[in-house]
């Protein structure tokens, strides 16, 4: 199934995606839950029940009339992952990776698809990071990689919007990668049944209709199977825990000279099954100068 967390007016509510219109799962089945965590939580049985109360009791919205949010409006965890297809590593001229190299994206960053990315008065060096998504949907330890794809819920799509001088400023690069707005996701979740092979897909970046990135997500250097077990190992992932398996090249940062994101850019990321996530960008106050990579500034303070 393609699932989506939808508002229609003040109401939110979960919907299973059938063509161009969205079928509320509550409606359809009254015991099925509203919200998309506690529906990963019920499990495969959940999803069944939804399948078929859908097919029977289903009511259909169009979707032009229902606002898509992002999956999950916070996650528990949003792990992401560095370095992770070859072409990107040869255009960073970093050193393959032997082991994943893994950091955070705050929740407080998460959008829906359609919500604008703010670029911040503080840096104008905001970029753009089409990535598939790997939801959780089991609370589990120390997964061995045969048996990971048991506790995946589904996918979806990630934008790891990135301010490139505060990710640089320091060996971590949470700050860099956490502003708010920053981790646009949507626009459904694909459960993991219709995704069979999660390294057979194409994944596609756009900005302004232009193509920036194009690749196989079979080009990433650890799976999507290795990852779960790789962060598994260290500490619990738990029911709707994001990890977000890195970027192809082709990014902004890389181009010469280099292309940041400016205010009336359209972003999207389309991926084979899962669908295309678009995000405008916009100006969250006036920007203080140019791009430094050196490092962070203070924004322009308004006169008096």
């Amino acid at each position: 199934m393609k699932i989506a967390t939808y508002t229609r007016g003040s109401r939110r509510g979960l919907g299973a995606i059938v063509g161009d219109t969205i079928v509320d799962l509550t409606t359809a089945d009254p015991e099925l839950p509203s919200d998309m965590i506690a529906f990963l939580e019920a499990g495969p049985a959940a999803i069944a029940r939804a399948a078929a109360a859908v097919a029977v009791r289903g009511s259909p919205m169009a979707l032009a009339d229902v606002r898509i949010e992002a999956p999950i409006g916070r996650p528990p965890k949003i792990l992401a992952v560095g370095l992770n297809y070859a072409d990107h590593i040869r255009e960073t001229g970093a050193v393959r990776p032997t082991v994943p190299v893994i950091f955070n994206k705050q929740s407080t960053a998460v959008i829906g698809p359609g919500r604008a990315v703010l670029i911040p008065p503080e840096s104008s060096c905001v970029d753009y990071e089409g990535e598939l998504a790997i939801v959780i949907g089991s609370r589990c330890r120390r997964v061995d990689r045969a048996r990971a794809r048991e506790v995946i819920a589904g996918f979806t799509i990630c934008n790891d919007v990135s301010v490139r001088d505060w990710q640089k400023r320091t060996p971590t690069m949470t700050m860099g990668k956490s502003w708010d707005t920053h981790c646009p996701l949507g626009p459904f979740l694909v459960t993991v049944d219709e995704i069979p092979d999660p390294q057979a897909l194409g994944l596609v970046t756009r900005v302004n209709g232009e193509v920036r990135q194009r690749v196989s997500t079979a080009d990433m250097v650890f799976d999507c199977y290795e990852l779960v077990a790789h962060l598994s190992t260290a500490f619990t992932l738990e029911v709707g825990d994001v990890i977000s398996t890195g970027t192809p090249a082709g990014v902004g940062m890389a181009m010469s000279p280099p292309s940041w994101l400016r205010a009336g850019d359209v972003v999207s990321i389309e991926i084979d099954g899962i669908g295309t996530l678009e995000n405008p960008i916009e100006a969250e106050g006036v920007l203080s100068g140019e791009c430094d990579p050196g490092g962070p500034r203070e924004p322009r303070r308004p006169g008096p």
